[in-house]
């Protein structure tokens, strides 16, 4: 996707850029219909029912896709459609960040560090995800005002509650467990910045970057890098340049969110975001590029953990 999109900014200098977006979102689309159809068939296959819900979300997500080409052909903005494309990821990672951070954090206190554990999947976390579905879909609808803000502010407060119950306090020795509650703390940023900006108290441009490129793009490295471990037989530790890939990605979506909060500054920290988050993807690609396209591990090498049985979705 990313590589779609900055083909999308390409075709914006050529002469033939009308035809060339429509390829671009033709692939768009399939590939988004692509993903829901794999997704279906394993489901399927698998008679994993309780993942239908995912299922749901990310055709929702595919809708949103849609969604924005329509508004966007005819009528010129895409409102509608990035804000549905938001609040969908908003949700996957709810739902799915709000199993695995409590379950590999987990996992690693109750081998290294016994006391306080993370609260398991509850009538809590349903209340969260039900406000906080009531309250995307009224920001895709209508996002200011004060209802808007009112139920905003109300799913943050909520999200920051969940995230308390984790013991993310108690992470702070092991970075690749710390890095998926920092991860996560973005989505009631986000939610809290969006609630705000309802009442024009801030930019909402500022709650946009809080969701992307903070609580997806942060949450989207330490997955990616906790995976590649796993699945590659290493240990799952962060070294030096692992550290460092997640600070890139940290200090990208705050300089992001500030240049939103203070136009003054904005030019400085959009230079400081895009520097930070090209390092972090090039770190990622020459860090773990390695591993990724290498002789494949023996199956005994995978960590169990980072296996589809213990991803923590569905099982606690």
């Amino acid at each position: 996707m990313p590589n779609i999109t900055s083909a999308g900014v390409a075709c914006n200098a050529t002469p033939w850029r009308r035809d060339c977006k429509k390829i671009l979102a033709k692939m768009g689309t399939f590939f988004i219909s692509l993903v829901v159809s794999v997704a279906a068939r394993e489901i399927v296959a698998g008679k994993s029912w309780r993942n239908l819900r995912g299922l749901v979300l990310i055709s929702m997500l595919a809708v949103g896709n849609i969604l924005f080409h329509l508004q966007a052909h005819f009528v010129g903005t895409a409102e509608y459609g990035t804000r549905l494309g938001i609040a969908v990821a908003v949700m996957l990672l709810s739902v799915i960040g709000g199993r695995i951070v409590p379950s590999f954090t987990h996992n690693w206190l109750e081998q290294a560090s016994p006391g306080r554990l993370p609260v398991a999947f509850g009538r809590f976390d349903m209340i969260v995800l039900l406000v906080s579905a009531a309250a995307l879909l009224l920001w895709v609808a209508v996002p200011t005002g004060p209802v808007a803000g009112i139920c905003l502010l109300a799913a943050g407060a909520l999200h920051l509650a969940r995230l308390a119950r984790w013991a993310g306090d108690r992470t702070f020795g092991n970075r690749i467990v710390l890095i998926l509650h920092v991860g996560y703390a973005f989505v009631p940023v986000g939610f809290l910045l969006m609630g705000a900006s309802a009442f024009d108290l801030f930019s909402p441009t500022a709650g946009f970057h809080a969701w992307a490129g903070g609580a997806i793009g942060v949450m989207t490295i330490a997955v990616m890098t906790r995976a590649s471990l796993g699945h590659t037989g290493r240990r799952l530790e962060a070294s030096f340049a692992t550290q460092a890939i997640y600070a890139g990605v940290v200090v990208a979506a705050l300089a992001r969110i500030c240049a939103a909060l203070h136009p003054a500054w904005s030019m400085l920290l959009l230079h400081v975001a895009a520097f930070a988050w090209v390092a972090a993807v090039l770190g990622f690609a020459a860090g773990f590029g390695p591993l990724l396209v290498g002789a494949p591990p023996s199956p005994g090498a995978v960590n169990r953990e980072c296996s589809p049985a213990h991803q923590g979705i569905g099982s606690r």
